[in-house]
Order: structure tokens, then sequence, then C-alpha cells
């Protein structure tokens, strides 16, 4: 990781110098190694500053002392990659989260006519005949049944057929209008495709109603998806791989 890299050069520079027990103020630099040495202390505060706003300036402090004088350690060296690595991927975590958070909340106030148009659409397409809803709340009918094996799980790969359209009826892709069949593995598609096909077997045919929270969620997918939208495909199960 980025920030764990920068630390870590920084370690190894901070490990050239040496450190005594009360800090020196100065008011220029005289020469070369002066501006350096200044320059590394104010990069690395920088780096520190961007990347964790909330570290404790006296521990901060006193690790950097502990690791020049290589005495009293509260984390040992070998250690502190690895705690470093994984601190700050929790610490990007928590913030892309918050950030897809925010852009959902963002997109749910601009699309919340097109979630609600979808909510409506299934909402009266469950009652149709035919239809049937899962517990995830995924809808399908059967236009053919098959006769071979079904994807034995997620993993599975398969080649298929397929028509997508929103509910307004716009095409948004299909293999069929291009005339060639697409093969992909059942965890690289969107939840609803991966629950609808293991439900087929080779040789059928089935058209899938598939809620926003198990196709694209709050995510924009070109003019014809919008955030939040329910999603149409025909699907016909070629073969498996």
């Amino acid at each position: 990781m980025k920030v764990v890299r920068s630390i870590a050069t920084i370690a190894v520079a901070a490990s050239l110098f040496s450190c005594g027990n009360q800090l020196k103020e100065v008011k220029s630099l005289e020469t070369e190694i002066d501006s350096a040495s200044y320059a590394l202390g104010l990069d690395m505060a920088i780096k520190v500053k961007a990347n964790f706003k909330n570290a404790d300036r006296d521990l901060f402090l006193q690790g950097y002392k502990n690791g020049i004088d290589s005495t009293n350690l509260l984390i040992d060296t070998k250690d502190l990659n690895g705690f470093l690595r994984v601190f700050f991927q929790k610490q990007q975590a928590e913030k892309m989260k918050e950030q897809q958070a925010k852009m959902e909340q963002e997109a749910l106030t601009k699309f919340a006519d097109n979630k609600k148009a979808g909510e409506d659409f299934l909402a009266d397409n469950k009652t149709k005949k035919g239809v049937v809803t899962t517990a995830s709340g995924l809808q399908y009918v059967v236009l053919k049944k098959g006769k071979g094996n079904k994807p034995a799980g997620p993993t599975a790969k398969v080649k298929v057929h397929y028509h997508g359209t929103n509910i307004e009826g716009k095409v948004f892709d299909s293999s069929v209008d291009r005339g060639t069949p697409s093969e992909f593995g059942l965890n690289q598609v969107i939840k609803g495709w991966t629950e609808g096909v293991q439900l087929m077997n080779e040789g059928a045919k089935y058209k899938f109603f598939i809620p926003q929270e198990l196709a694209y969620g709050a995510q924009q997918k070109g003019a014809d998806i919008k955030p939040f939208s329910t999603l149409i495909f025909e699907v016909e199960l070629l073969e498996l791989k």
C-alpha cells in the first residue's frame, strides 16, 4: 500500500540520523544537509497529516525517538510493516464505505422516482400468472424448460444468450442482437444473474425481473441503466463450460 511504503521509506531515511534528548529549533538552513534534513521531516509530517489525521503527536515522536535509539520499542520491528498495512487497509476501507454511503444517499435523492418505479413494477409483476418470486426478491418466468444439468454453484461457467431491457423496454445490452453468445463465471455478474442462472437447466430459457439491489444499486451503468434500476433479462442457458 502506498501509505505503508511511504512510512517505510521515511523510517529508513530517519534511521540515518541521530536524535538528542531535546529538540533544538533552528531559524535558518545553512547547508544542503540542513535543507535536506528539514525537508525530510517536513515531508514526513505532511504525509502523516494527510493519511492519519488522528495521529497522537506525542506517541508519534516517541516512536520516532525509540526507532532512532533502537530502545524501549513498544512494537517489535518485525511486526511493524504488517501492523501498518492492516491498519491503513482498515482506514481505507472505512473511508471507501463512507464515500459509498454518501454517493448512495446523493443518488437516492436524485433518482428516488426511478427506485419507486422499479418497486411498483415488481409489486405488480409478482401478481401475474407464472411469475415466481424467490426469497431474495428475484422474480422469474420459465419460458422454456431445459433437460440438461444445472450450474454447480456460483463459480460455474456458462454459455448464454441474453436480451436485457429496463422496465421502459429500452434495450441496453443483448447478445442476441449481436449474434454472439457470452461466456462467463456466475460469480462475475450481478447478484440477480448469479442466483437466477443457477435455477436453470441447460437448454432452458427464463425471463428474469431483477430488483435494483440484486443489479447495480446506486451505480449508473450507461445512459439506459440509471441508479436503482430494475432490470429485465431473457436468458437462454446454452451450455455449461
